[in-house]
């Protein structure tokens, strides 16, 4: 990349880019540690550049890097089995087998790449350094005149880099995952030692200007690091990669620095180009955007889902917090959250793609520990969709399938994508609907059905306590939304067998609450500061409770005031994050803004990670740890969204939670829950435009009072406060107040 070359494609990339340079992330010297490093990645391959003992360091990652063995016990344990435990009150047999193999174990587990390491002696001290989210860039500028570059391919499993005006030297650092001393005593949040894994040490070879490394994993399995170099004129530029189970090789598009760089950059522009949000507060406009650019790093249809810490495994010898897996208790779920509204329905297909390729695994574990035909998904499992166990009552809970149902639901609806709606979405949910039908069992009381155990993540942990006799609002939320989202998706694809959501639902209890809110079950209140808002599954993300409907409003207001009064100090950083879209939903802007300020503030790292604890020493929640996760991060961001466009019973809703005190704020082309993209602008406390794009024939309809102000339907009817329009394919309606 020549430098006149770099800066006009910079130039041409930026020119249509929203991210503007104040968002970049920043330093003079290089981070000191790995979770605080400059973030790269593809959906596939991730780098983490930072700096240490002296040494510049990549990071490197492949995002199925895992060892994909079996946990142990874990087939040995039944439904049936869990509920006869349960009736005895001796609940230990099961915990030995569901819960203690997930920390006995070191596998399965996600497991890191390799580090690149460039000696910077004669560097000179880092003057300058930036992560130009517009492009993916990362540059670095030291004393001595040298220059660093390096980005991560958006398209292509390759990384690239450049020195300038420096010696080259590189070490390819192996993971120590042999060691004569293995230690056993760290857990799964700190991350077990890797030599735990029993691995032999893998092999580092060095021919030329290339260093490959060899590692074996398990069973037979091993994965590559391949790094190759050219100097010319005092410029040293390089290219790397990991393959997976292959001879990892480099393609020669690797060896085009130009053709390359426009590639890349003209994915990052499109990226940019599908939406973007105005925000008068620049702490949270800058979260957003950074927050965004890691969406685009770790997203894409082809690739393994969002887990944990995607493609950015820990660089600190041990295994990622969590065995850095798939999560289904939320993190997966909240991880995909800001990825429709803000128009990238083309990455959010990857999460749908990987459920249903792992979905003859998953029907083999429902039937396995369920006893019924039908389809569920472990709460925790491996890449192939192999059950973790750890915590069971969360890890194989009888509903996670009916809250990865609304991606689904999700995928069809802001897509519009018809052939998705009668190929994949359609049968996922009359898989599901046919388990969920199976495993009910009638009340001999009420005569209603009941699941034979219920439970609320993370309510009493791992104890017998968390299970529950009756109905928990997380489950029952999980199932209303579920039969109301697939008698909508029968209709659609023309199935009337399928009975409407009333009809469904008519022998299924409502949502337990009092003047304390939502309960986690009956005659359970929330008891304290709860990090997991499981109980409020039904006002957000499942929508089951709308504050449109007046029936609905008491139970939400006292929902979340009995949410407040109970305090935050069990709270960790998504916990923040999710209030803030809970808040929106009853359109209080300025508790939802003061969320997303705390998330902002006390949740991340220096580079933007959500780090789960609070890094202010406790200012908010009593939790101070730093395991890095991912799903905080794409929360806030759809805590923003929701502030700024709603859709509830098929209305689009404008700035519908706007604090008291934003005067001027916009946002382009987010796209709604009917699949339009809307553009809307407010200055100075007043609506100046609104725009609807049809990239389909569709009727939209929308709320007309937006902020105090009424819509004039330019075109279109109005019946009361909506407007309807009736768009063509590809055709724009613009109004204004």
């Amino acid at each position: 990349m020549k430098k006149a070359l770099l800066l006009l494609l910079l130039a041409a990339a930026n020119a249509q880019a929203q991210p503007k340079p104040e968002h970049n992330l920043k330093h003079v010297a290089l981070p000191a540690r790995w979770d605080e490093a400059m973030p790269l990645g593809n959906g596939m391959i991730g780098a983490l550049i930072w700096q240490k003992a002296g040494k510049l360091r990549f990071s490197l990652d492949r995002v199925d890097l895992w060892d994909d063995r079996p946990m142990p016990k874990i087939d040995q344990l039944k439904f049936s089995y869990v509920i006869e435990q349960v009736k005895k009150k001796d609940y230990r047999p099961v915990q030995e087998l569901g819960d203690v193999p997930y920390e006995a174990n070191a596998a399965p587990t996600k497991i890191p790449g390799a580090a690149m390491e460039l000696d910077m002696t004669g560097w000179g001290d880092a003057v300058s350094g930036e992560l130009d989210i517009r492009t993916g860039l990362h540059e670095a500028r030291f004393a001595s005149g040298a220059i660093f570059r390096t980005y991560v391919h958006a398209k292509n499993d390759y990384g690239m880099f450049t020195l300038e005006g420096a010696p080259f030297k590189l070490e390819l650092i192996a993971p120590t995952y042999f060691s004569e001393k293995r230690s056993g005593d760290a857990n799964s949040v700190e991350g077990h030692s890797l030599s735990r894994l029993g691995y032999q040490q893998g092999t580092v070879t060095k021919e030329g200007n290339s260093i490959r490394y060899h590692q074996p994993t398990y069973e037979g399995h091993y994965y590559e690091v391949l790094v190759e170099w050219k100097e010319a004129n005092g410029k040293t530029s390089g290219s790397w990669t990991i393959s997976n189970d292959k001879k990892a090789v480099l393609p020669a598009a690797a060896g085009n620095t130009k053709q390359s760089w426009e590639s890349h950059a003209a994915w990052w522009k499109s990226y940019w180009d599908r939406s973007s949000i105005t925000l008068p507060e620049p702490l949270l406009e800058k979260e957003y955007y950074l927050d965004m650019y890691k969406f685009g790093s770790v997203a894409r249809a082809h690739t393994p889902p969002i887990s944990l810490q995607a493609v950015w495994t820990a660089d600190n010898g041990n295994l990622p917090p969590w065995k850095g897996d798939f999560h289904h208790d939320l993190n997966t779920q909240l991880s995909y959250w800001p990825g429709y509204t803000a128009n990238h329905t083309d990455l959010t297909e990857g999460f749908t793609n990987w459920l249903w390729n792992t979905k003859a695994e998953n029907a083999r574990y429902t039937k396995h520990y369920f006893g019924v035909e039908g389809l569920n998904v472990p709460g925790v499992n491996t890449i192939s969709g192999k059950p973790m166990g750890g915590w069971i009552q969360y890890s194989m809970s009888p509903t996670v399938a009916a809250w990865l149902a609304q991606h689904f639901y999700w995928q069809w609806k802001f897509s519009g994508d018809e052939k998705f709606l009668r190929e994949r979405c359609k049968p996922w949910f009359d898989e599901v609907a046919m388990f969920l039908k199976n495993i009910r069992v009638k009340d001999p009381v009420t005569g209603q059905f009941k699941l034979p155990l219920s439970s609320s993540p993370e309510y009493h942990d791992n104890s017998i306590k968390a299970w529950f006799q009756d109905y928990t609002n997380y489950d029952l939320a999980l199932i209303r939304f579920f039969f109301t989202a697939y008698a909508e998706i029968a209709a659609a694809a023309g199935d009337k067998n399928v009975p409407s959501a009333q009809v469904a639902l008519q022998d299924y209890p409502a949502l337990y609450g009092d003047s304390t809110g939502l309960h986690i079950a009956p005659g359970h209140p929330l008891d304290g500061s709860h990090r997991h808002h499981s109980q409020l599954m039904g006002i957000y993300p499942l929508k089951v409770l709308s504050y449109q409907r007046e029936a609905d409003r008491q139970l939400i207001d006292n929902s979340l005031a009995w949410m407040s009064k109970n305090g935050t100090r069990a709270w960790v950083g998504y916990s923040f994050a999710w209030a803030a879209s809970l808040y929106a939903q009853s359109g209080n802007g300025d508790s939802t803004v003061s969320y997303l300020r705390k998330f902002a503030s006390n949740f991340v790292s220096s580079n933007s990670f959500h780090l789960n604890g609070d890094q202010k020493g406790g200012q908010y929640s009593g939790f101070t740890y730093r395991p890095f996760t991912l799903e905080g991060n794409f929360a806030y961001a759809q805590g923003v969204h929701e502030m700024l466009m709603q859709t509830h019973d098929n209305v689009i809703h404008l700035f519908p939670a706007l604090p008291t005190d934003w005067k001027s704020v916009a946002f382009r082309k987010l796209r709604s829950e009917s699949g339009c993209l809307v553009s809307a602008e407010m200055q100075d406390g007043r609506l100046k435009q609104v725009t609807v794009y049809a990239e389909r024939a569709q009727t939209v309809k929308l709320k007309r009072n937006v902020a105090g102000l009424q819509l004039q339907a330019l075109k279109g009817a109005v019946e009361g406060d909506v407007i309807t329009l009736r768009l063509k394919k590809g055709e724009k309606a613009v109004l204004k107040p």
